[in-house]
């Protein structure tokens, strides 16, 4: 489930490429708060702290500035193109007790059955969960499914409390098959056993002369 994480921020007061230049310097990322109806509120947070916690899929933040602390949810991260590194972050204020949409990446675990491989068709799902219950994966278990076998957005097991929020429940999630490359690898140890026979039968045809 969600993660809650803690920043310790401040109230930004500079804006524009040189002020974030100069909070880069100062080892500081640039973000806004943003919230439905109200002003955003600008706000300049660690970049050690913040870039390692983006690592984390839909997680909930408790942001501290001066004398106000909000929740509040990623809700969009800009990098730099060539170094990687976040240049700002957007949030999304959320209350306690609140319901949101988001989008969740789906995961495998197990192993089908013989040579059969899982694929992922559907990379995230849509779901709706409380801002303390945000699931950072899905996770689909495929162990022992045979080759053919789909693993439908209806069949899918979603966690404690959370909601799918997609129309189609018989959209395919995940599929089993065997790869064409590992048939083609099956076959060909069959075609030399069948080959072998004939080899062995010419042998004292060619003995007798």
């Amino acid at each position: 489930m969600a993660t809650t994480i803690k920043l310790e921020g401040e109230v930004r007061d500079e804006f524009g490429k040189g002020a974030a230049r100069r909070m880069r310097v100062a080892k500081q990322i640039p973000a806004t708060i943003y919230a439905g109806g109200e002003a955003p509120v600008f706000v300049k947070l660690p970049m050690k702290e913040t870039t390692l916690s983006l690592r984390h899929t839909n997680a909930l933040f408790s942001i501290a500035f001066g004398d106000e602390t909000k929740l509040a949810v990623v809700k969009d991260v800009q990098r730099n193109p060539v170094k990687r590194i976040v240049e700002h972050v957007d949030f999304y204020e959320v209350k306690a007790g609140e319901k949101i949409d988001v989008e969740v990446p789906v995961f495998v675990e197990g192993t089908p059955k013989g040579v059969a491989v899982a694929f992922v068709d559907v990379q995230e799902l849509k779901v709706r969960a409380d801002v303390a219950n945000l699931p950072e994966k899905i996770v689909v278990n495929v162990d022992g499914l045979t080759d053919g076998t789909k693993v439908l957005l209806k069949d899918v097991v979603l966690p404690e409390g959370v909601e799918l929020d997609m129309d189609d429940l018989e959209e395919s999630v995940v599929t089993v098959e065997v790869p064409e490359d590992a048939t083609e690898s099956t076959a060909a140890p069959e075609a030399d056993a069948a080959a072998a026979p004939a080899d062995s039968a010419a042998a004292p045809a060619a003995d007798a002369k």
